[in-house]
């Protein structure tokens, strides 16, 4: 019997056990050594060859990961592990370190229970390491720390063992920081990272050791003998004392937790339903007895099987001819047509599937990632994935033959329900298609792959920033719309939106999916006056609308057309066509005619959506940039040459740290001024740098440059070429 079928017997023994059971994620910054470390893990498990683990890159199985040598899409596999007699089933999802494919690590934290935390153990902490700790937090996921290319200390940097020691303890005190400093509570309960505590574990992902405290004590190996190990090379004698999958896994299960002991922890803070509902007593204690909910976290194409919808069952079980309703798509049955878990690029079939694991089906062909799909007909969605960053780089997608265009059409529509970090704007008019992403390595991936694997012929343009409008003063004189038939009229007021309530609508603090009561509070602890926090009728964005008036007659039946027009003008504001956030916008009055023949979607839609887009101009409508974070490690010599590249940008530089002969510099720069920033800060430092970024949010544009901008944008959209005016739109 094959070991990856033997491997595939024992998973399915150990899936209705939920306290064996270990959902993990690899999370870590660019090319500190998670595909690297995985492998190894899989080795350990029986599922590669010892020989192969390391180089393989086995969970690195689509080709452009290959030629590039990073991880692109996250990746699962099941393994089973022997720990003090009892065999545990280890879930794990690889995930890539790469800003621009950070999204596939926003949805694997969903998905999972802990995390082990790699960080380079020359490097440091570095901003990835920061941003995925961050998500983790967020979704209660508890961390566990591997300090990884250690050899590299002793070999490359000729340290001792005292500095060593000394290097080491900086790693786990700087993380413990920043858990702290995300979640003072969660780090004084006991999620503190402490080598002596066993919940930190120190090794070479590369040469397949790896030591931890409780190990030195099971096995009697010492540090000073890893240390002379790595000193005379010998380290594949290191590898057979203390092997990495060993001390790693040993790890994982003694302190992360089982679904059953962390879902109590985690359903509340991703599910606002009732507590005390079946399917809320289910997830809460993972009764595979309980309604079945799971929540999509992937959508994979299968040339085989078509849609695989990949998932963590939170409660009930899965099996295959289930009937299952997505949340949200009209209470359409979905038939289960198969039910499997991921060994790595393969899928394998398992007759059922319990709370506790991540599932891999095929049939929910409603579903999109984020689903919330239930064996009950209703049921409270989970809350929505968000991810930190957004798209801010855009390229235009045409078919290069015109037969393809039906084709391209389909295609697009799958690759945004494959990666909800893309925006897709499909145009069928002028057959001109926009994908807006999180970066240009991450448009030029998904654009290869459009070509390589779905087999359209494409021409994209030039990458394109993608901006936002806001409004920088307070409206306070009512607007007024007026329908094209002059029976409506309607009355708004528009004002900033403190950045405060900004940051309380991204975190999911206030949003439309509360209980009313529970937003009233929330909005009232915001510094809204009771009325207002009563009033919310919709948050779209980061646009809030407040209903303030009182007993008008047929406003009910028209708020659902108020709503759409001030999506619409949402979507594309005055200024340049682009979407607007940070706004709160209130209904003051409203007058309608009392025949519903005179107040229809061709009346009421067009009345908004002007009186809104006019206001956002007398509002002073700003436009706003994408700005990214640079971090530019150089020897001293080449500092100059990094902070020029930065100010020429119109960037700037707010701090800089030296470490021996290397200097960080840390600055901002808008996204529009860094294409080929790469290629240049390499030239300008002789390729002695090592840099990254990470989405810092967006800014005003300078007064100096707006306009510019936004002529340029308005021609390139085919818009008239000169700058709106309030009259435009209020007739």
């Amino acid at each position: 019997m094959s070991r990856g079928k033997k491997t595939v017997e024992r998973v399915m023994q150990l899936m209705n056990r939920p306290e064996n059971i270990r959902n993990i994620g690899i999370v870590a910054h660019i090319d500190h050594g998670k595909t690297t470390l995985s492998d190894n893990l899989l080795s350990g498990a029986g599922i590669i060859s010892e020989d192969l683990a390391g180089k393989a890159c086995w969970m690195d199985s689509d080709e452009e990961e290959q030629a590039r040598g990073i991880t692109i899409d996250a990746s699962n596999v099941s393994m089973v592990h022997e720990y003090n007699g009892k065999e545990y089933l280890i879930n794990m999802i690889d995930t890539p370190g790469h800003v621009d494919f950070g999204g596939d690590v926003t949805r694997a934290m969903r998905a999972v229970d802990g995390a082990v935390v790699l960080v380079d153990a020359v490097e440091g902490t570095m901003p990835q390491t920061e941003t995925v700790l961050r998500q983790a937090l967020k979704e209660r996921v508890k961390p566990v720390l591997f300090i990884n290319k250690v050899d590299r200390l002793i070999n490359e940097l000729q340290v001792d063992e005292m500095e060593m020691q000394i290097r080491l303890g900086k790693v786990i005190d700087k993380v413990n920081k920043l858990i702290k400093g995300m979640n003072e509570e969660m780090y004084n309960n006991g999620w503190k990272l402490d080598a002596a505590g066993g919940t930190v574990a120190f090794g070479s992902a590369l040469y397949n050791w790896a030591i931890s405290v409780p190990y030195m004590k099971k096995s009697g190996i010492s540090f000073k003998e890893v240390y002379q190990h790595c000193k005379d090379g010998d380290m594949k004698a290191l590898a057979k004392k203390s092997p990495l999958c060993e001390v790693v896994l040993d790890m994982v299960v003694s302190f992360l937790p089982n679904p059953k002991e962390a879902q109590p922890r985690r359903v509340g803070v991703i599910w606002h339903g009732d507590i005390e509902s079946p399917e809320g007593k289910g997830m809460i204690s993972c009764d595979p007895g309980a309604p079945s909910c799971l929540m999509v976290t992937d959508i994979s194409f299968d040339p085989h099987a078509g849609e695989v919808a990949t998932g963590r069952l939170f409660s009930g079980k899965l099996s295959r001819g289930d009937e299952m309703y997505v949340m949200g798509s009209a209470k359409k049955v979905n038939r289960l047509q198969q039910v499997g878990i991921f060994m790595g690029p393969t899928r394998v079939e398992v007759p059922e599937l319990f709370a506790g694991n991540i599932a891999a089906v095929t049939g929910l062909k409603d579903a999109i990632v984020g689903s919330t799909v239930s064996s009950l007909m209703e049921m409270t969605p989970f809350e929505s994935l968000e991810h930190y960053s957004e798209p801010v780089v855009t390229v235009a997608v045409e078919a290069k033959n015109m037969k393809d265009l039906p084709k391209l059409v389909e295609v697009l529509r799958q690759v945004a329900k494959e990666d909800p970090t893309l925006r897709v704007n499909i145009n069928e008019e002028t057959g001109e298609h926009l994908i807006s992403g999180m970066g240009e390595l991450h448009l030029e991936i998904v654009t290869g792959r459009i070509k390589r694997d779905k087999g359209v012929e494409i021409i994209t343009s030039e990458p394109i920033v993608v901006y936002r409008e806001t409004i920088t003063q307070e409206l306070t004189d009512p607007v007024e719309g007026k329908s094209p038939n002059r029976h409506n009229r309607f009355y708004f007021t528009l004002h900033p939106l403190p950045g405060h309530v900004v940051d309380m609508i991204k975190s999911h603090e206030i949003s439309m999916n509360q209980e009313s009561l529970e937003r009233r509070d929330m909005m009232t602890k915001a510094g809204f006056d009771k009325e207002e926090a009563k009033s919310v009728k919709d948050i779209y964005a980061t646009n809030i609308f407040l209903d303030m008036t009182k007993g008008i007659q047929y406003l009910n039946e028209t708020m659902e057309l108020i709503i759409d027009g001030i999506h619409e003008a949402l979507d594309g504001g005055p200024l340049a066509d682009e979407p607007v956030q940070n706004m709160l916008i209130k209904l003051v009055d409203v007058k309608l005619h009392e025949d519903a023949i005179h107040r229809g979607p061709a009346q009421v839609i067009p009345a908004v959506r002007s009186a809104i887009k006019g206001g956002i101009l007398l509002a002073n409508d700003s436009l706003l940039e994408p700005m990214q974070k640079l971090h530019i490690t150089v020897p001293q010599d080449h500092m100059g040459s990094a902070t020029s590249q930065i100010q020429s940008r119109r960037g700037q530089v707010f701090d800089m740290t030296s470490e021996g002969d290397t200097v960080t510099v840390v600055g901002k720069a808008p996204v529009a001024e860094l294409f080929g920033f790469a290629g240049d800060v390499r030239s300008a430092t002789e390729g002695r740098a090592m840099w990254n970024s990470e989405f810092a949010g967006f800014e005003i544009v300078p007064a100096g440059s707006a306009k510019e901008i936004v002529l340029q944008i308005r021609k390139r959209k085919g818009l008239k070429e000169e700058m709106p005016k309030p009259a435009d739109y209020l007739a």
